[in-house]
């Protein structure tokens, strides 16, 4: 290795670490007697506190963070699943079929994304309030249904123009149909990206906090993300160790899923920039 090379090297692992620093912190900051937790920067405690996640875990009165986790799952998972299922089926129809105003709705489509969710908030409040949805998560599970998020439409149809059609015109050779074309042609080529969107609506729904607030009331109900805030609200004196250990917990499940889904994640997101 050239010295260039080495200190190329040496100076992003440095900036890496730098970047990690809060979450090491945040780690180490579970450990630390309450005390402690906003009075210093470093990593490592003066005295480690082992108890903060047992006493973290238990949550606000009679509901723990077990209940807030299990909400969580069953509202991130469904989401999931559907925006999968959804976003795929209208990417397909506007990569792969042609019809009248294909390109206006194409447009208007793409041009949601520049919509502030700030004008859309009120009138889709009121719609499903009308609709009695407040307290539930059909608010988050209809959307997704719907494929509502043009982002990961506009994401798969890119991926789908750098599939080759040869190999739709060989399977209807073969006799699939438009259906069975999708599912066992398309959709095996489409794992990576599809995987890219799982990924980003898993983290997308797992950080949900504004929506949530808006559309749940019911303690019983709050996801991870307003199971937090609850705990200091109603904290006199705020835990902070017991916050940051529950932090910790949280965030667990986006960064395994992110590293498990890395690979095709990259590829998916690679791709679909380089296809058009």
């Amino acid at each position: 290795m050239t010295l260039r090379k080495i200190l190329t090297v040496f100076g992003l692992s440095a900036f890496g670490l730098l970047f990690c620093y809060p979450l090491l912190w945040l780690v180490g900051a579970s450990f630390k007697p309450n005390q402690e937790v906003l009075s210093t920067i470093g990593l490592f405690p003066s005295e480690f506190v082992w108890d903060a996640y047992a006493r973290g875990w238990k949550g606000v009165g009679k509901t723990s963070f077990g209940t807030f986790f299990a909400n969580t799952f069953l509202l991130v998972v469904p989401v999931v699943a559907l925006t999968a299922l959804s976003s795929t089926i209208v990417a397909y129809g506007f990569a792969r079929f042609r019809f009248p105003l294909k390109g206006l709705l194409f447009t208007l489509m793409i041009s949601t994304l520049m919509l502030p969710d700030a004008v859309i908030m009120i009138p889709r409040y009121i719609l499903f309030k009308n609709f009695h949805w407040l307290n539930t998560y059909l608010p988050f599970y209809v959307p997704a249904l719907l494929a509502a998020n043009a982002f990961f439409i506009f994401l798969l149809v890119q991926f789908l123009r750098g599939i080759p059609r040869d190999l739709d015109e060989a399977a209807v050779i073969d006799g699939c149909n438009s259906f069975g074309i999708l599912v066992r042609v398309l959709a095996p080529l489409m794992v990576p990206a599809i995987i890219s969107t799982c990924l980003f609506q898993f983290i997308w729904t797992w950080n949900e906090f504004f929506n949530a607030l808006i559309y749940i009331n019911s303690v019983t109900k709050f996801p991870v993300s307003l199971g937090l805030r609850l705990v200091l609200d109603t904290e006199g004196a705020v835990n902070w160790n017991q916050i940051m250990a529950m932090s910790v917990v949280t965030i667990i499940p986006c960064v395994v899923i992110f590293f498990m889904a890395q690979k095709y994640f990259v590829e998916g997101v690679s791709t679909t920039g380089l296809k058009g």
